[in-house]
């Protein structure tokens, strides 16, 4: 389970974030493009856009579920 408290600092505020734990699969940015980003130079995935739509919560929560670390969080 993703810990709030050990969140990547790119991860724009809100409830959804990932945490340092982070191995730059690429599944949330395959799976919800419009919400993640891979930051580059340190290889790991972040929140750069909250979800708003139903399309991006479900795509978001298709790729929390997915994640094999479980690095992706939401609070809320």
């Amino acid at each position: 389970m993703a810990d709030a408290s050990e969140k990547q600092p790119e991860n724009v505020q809100g409830k959804w974030y990932v945490d340092i734990n982070c191995i730059d699969c690429d599944v949330c940015r395959e799976t919800a493009p419009n919400n993640f980003k891979q930051q580059t130079d340190k290889g790991y995935s972040f929140v750069y856009k909250q979800p708003e739509t139903p399309d991006e919560i479900e795509q978001s929560q298709e790729a929390l579920e997915a994640c094999p670390v479980e690095a992706i969080g939401q609070d809320g």
